[in-house]
């Protein structure tokens, strides 16, 4: 694997499924979601319901734990046609409430490639979601100490990048960003001029799958985990 040769000063990383486990709790809280309506809808028509819901409610809520649980209060409601027992609402704000207090699972590799990078590279992480939550997840993770920055992004575009690379004062070309999803972490960035590094989750949230060919099209790195990374550098 050719290394990157660009003159990299900062590396940012992504947070959930890059740094710690995330998706996976977001998938267990759909399948509890869909058995407290199983009187109302099939599984499937309930995740489907539950999805259209919450890409309706992005422009309103954002990305996070949050906003998943007012969608899916909203779309047991309506599948519900407004019958729905309180009780259930209470379950639905459990499962929230769950899932904010899960333990952080760092993934392997993370703190081995985070202590070889530092003092090498400014490390940064450049996550989206809610802001309270993320800070909470990353103070749990005792990964704070290896980062110079924290940024946590209403949505990650290449505008939104180009506004964070200009407060880093580094050119497009000094940064290097790592993370899971391409539509997020890596094809913004390849298209303003930084270099990504693409490492996979096994599981991935539809709103954030890429076609292959628009992926094909644009060149960035791809590891099959976190720790082949520092083979790049």
């Amino acid at each position: 694997m050719d290394k990157i040769e660009a003159n990299i000063k900062v590396i940012g990383f992504d947070a959930d499924d890059t740094l710690w486990v995330n998706e996976t709790y977001f998938r267990e809280a759909e399948q509890e979601f869909a058995k407290l309506l199983f009187n109302y809808e099939t599984q499937n028509k309930i995740d489907q319901e539950l999805y259209k819901k919450e890409i309706e409610n992005l422009k309103y809520y954002g990305y996070g734990v949050k906003g998943f649980v007012l969608s899916m209060i909203e779309c047991a409601l309506e599948l519900s046609n407004y019958q729905l027992n309180p009780k259930i609402i209470e379950q639905i704000i459990s499962i929230g409430k769950d899932m904010l207090s899960k333990p952080i699972d760092l993934l392997d590799g993370v703190e081995e490639v985070l202590q070889s990078l530092q003092g090498k590279y400014r490390l940064i992480v450049a996550t989206k979601g809610d802001l309270l939550d993320q800070e909470k997840k990353l103070e749990k993770s005792n990964l704070s100490k290896y980062f110079h920055h924290v940024e946590v992004m209403s949505d990650k575009k290449e505008k939104d990048y180009k506004k964070l690379i200009s407060h880093l004062d580094i050119a497009p070309s000094e940064f290097l960003m790592i993370g899971n999803s391409l539509k997020s972490d890596i094809l913004p960035l390849v298209k303003i001029g930084a270099t990504a590094i693409h490492v996979p989750f096994h599981t991935t949230w539809i709103h954030e799958q890429v076609s292959e060919t628009i992926s094909s099209k644009l060149a960035y790195y791809s590891c099959l985990n976190i720790k082949e990374v520092l083979s790049l550098l």
